[in-house]
């Protein structure tokens, strides 16, 4: 498809001023909820921290998910996805507000706090034998050396999709197209480390006795779902909006659909591997871990997971009729992204005490970060259009259908 075909398209492929309510109303209830957070949790700094750190990963979660899904469209040329690509660009592109979010959970650390990280206090690290073994990767120094290095390459990557794709947009032609396949090459290796070593930072190290190689895949896991479900909310709302009515049809949400269905199996795959594993070793260093979740209320949030997060949606998504409808493709979405913040919750709060601290303070962390992250992305959503209309395979993802 050339450039001059973009008319062909025959849709209103500019968000304008529809984006700017919403922008305002994310923004007043991000900082909103924020701020009844903090003011609520002051009396209790770590439950505050906690609370933040899972509602932080999870708007990650949903910022990687859309940066992975960007690179594996480029990487395997695929063109069913081009007309729905740039929405996944916005979303990826946001990575620099994650990066200032992020200062919710560094800066606490920075300032001396030992509220998350036990292996931030200097006293118990010389004091505890395996905590001294491991200084020379949990220290303060080299996590900031790592979070520089994270968050400068997510984006830098996020920014490069979605400025040569809005570039294609002017100028067409199939040399930016080969440039992206090329770039997301080397890319996708540098991710999975990052992504992996991130995620052992965050959540691994807040128990820093513990260990699990498969945990770097697991969060991998949670971000390539909650990024195809948010690709699909996004979608259906700027089509409630009258905009990509008729570029954006059943054929991509199916497609959307399927990769939900995917994940939503190796999910479980993944966790069900690294618990089996080390249940079946019996290493009193890593079975603790699990131990701490099959106690008390955590027995039942366990077992909610995998009720919710694996066999309700996997019956609920395996119709090709669910995923070919709008409505209820929607419904198993937002399931999906609700059970995510359950699963980084359950990942992120047990102690060893059994009990199960959900709070308002939690709730409002959660909707103000990602209120937030919204408005982000709707913010700079109005400054492209929400298809690249310079791809050569515009044409072909247009014409998709599923066999």
């Amino acid at each position: 498809m050339s450039h001059g075909e973009e008319a062909h398209l025959d849709d209103r492929i500019t968000l304008d001023a529809d984006g700017a309510g919403l922008f305002r109303g994310c923004l007043m209830l991000g900082f909103g909820a924020l701020g009844g957070a903090v003011l609520l949790g002051m009396s209790d700094t770590a439950k505050l921290q906690r609370a933040y750190l899972v509602a932080f990963m999870y708007v990650l979660s949903i910022a990687l998910g859309a940066l992975w899904f960007v690179a594996i469209q480029h990487l395997t040329n695929a063109k069913w996805s081009v007309v729905v690509r740039r929405v996944a660009e916005i979303l990826a592109s946001n990575m620099l507000l994650v990066a200032v979010l992020s200062l919710g959970v560094v800066v606490p650390m920075l300032a001396g706090s030992t509220d998350l990280y036990v292996w931030l206090d200097h006293v118990r690290v010389e004091q505890d034998h395996i905590l001294h073994h491991k200084s020379a990767y949990l220290n303060i120094e080299f996590f900031c050396v790592r979070w520089l290095l994270y968050f400068g390459f997510w984006i830098w990557l996020g920014r490069r999709f979605l400025r040569l794709s809005v570039q294609q947009d002017r100028e067409g032609g199939s040399q930016i197209s080969t440039a992206l396949q090329r770039i997301s090459a080397p890319s996708m290796i540098v991710f999975a480390l990052t992504l992996t070593f991130c995620a052992f930072d965050l959540i691994m190290s807040l128990d820093a006795l513990w260990y699990s190689t498969m945990f770097g895949v697991y969060y991998f896991a949670g971000c390539v779902l909650a990024g195809y479900s948010s690709l699909g909310l996004a979608l259906m709302w700027i089509q409630s909006k009258g905009r990509l009515s008729n570029s954006v049809n059943q054929e991509h949400y199916h497609d959307i659909g399927k990769m939900m269905f995917a994940f939503i199996i190796f999910w479980a795959y993944v966790g069900f591997s690294q618990f089996m594993l080390i249940w079946y070793a019996d290493i009193p260093e890593e079975t603790h871990w699990f131990h701490w979740r099959f106690e008390g209320g955590w027995k039942v949030v366990s077992a909610l997971l995998l009720g919710a997060h694996f066999a309700a949606p996997f019956f609920g998504l395996m119709s090709r009729h669910v995923k070919r409808n709008k409505r209820s493709l929607a419904f198993w979405a937002c399931w999906i992204l609700v059970v995510h913040y359950l699963d980084l919750f359950w990942l992120v709060y047990p102690n060893g005490t059994g009990e199960v601290p959900l709070s308002l303070v939690d709730v409002l962390c959660w909707v103000g970060v990602l209120a937030l992250f919204c408005a982000g992305a709707v913010w700079r959503a109005q400054k492209v259009n929400l298809v690249p209309t310079g791809d050569p395979r515009l044409a072909d993802s247009l014409a998709f259908e599923n066999v």
